[in-house]
């Protein structure tokens, strides 16, 4: 009873963990994203204006001004991630077991 048990566990699990021959699929590679006129424009002045404010002496402004300062610096910043479209996507399954894991652990 045992060896014919013992035999055909064996074939199931080579049966089942055998690789089997796969083709990969081609890599595509993401295109940049074309920018208009404008967008293109509007960029550079944010770039500029944001190697400006970094170049300036911190030391002479009040509390208030660097605050306005560090906020400007930020919707500068946020305005041109947005030109470019990069970020980085999560899928919600994924999310999931983020969240689950963070409680989890």
């Amino acid at each position: 009873m045992k060896k014919p048990f013992l035999k055909l566990a064996t074939a199931a699990t080579l049966i089942a963990f055998t690789g089997s021959t796969v083709e990969a699929m081609p890599f595509k590679s993401k295109e940049p994203k074309v920018l208009t006129t404008e967008e293109s424009e509007r960029l550079l002045e944010i770039e500029t204006k944001v190697l400006e404010l970094k170049e300036m002496d911190l030391t002479v402004l009040s509390k208030e001004e660097k605050k306005e300062l560090k906020d400007e610096l930020r919707s500068l910043e946020k305005e041109a991630k947005a030109f470019r479209g990069t970020g980085i996507y999560i899928s919600t399954g994924a999310l999931i077991i983020i969240i689950l894991l963070i409680i989890l652990l």
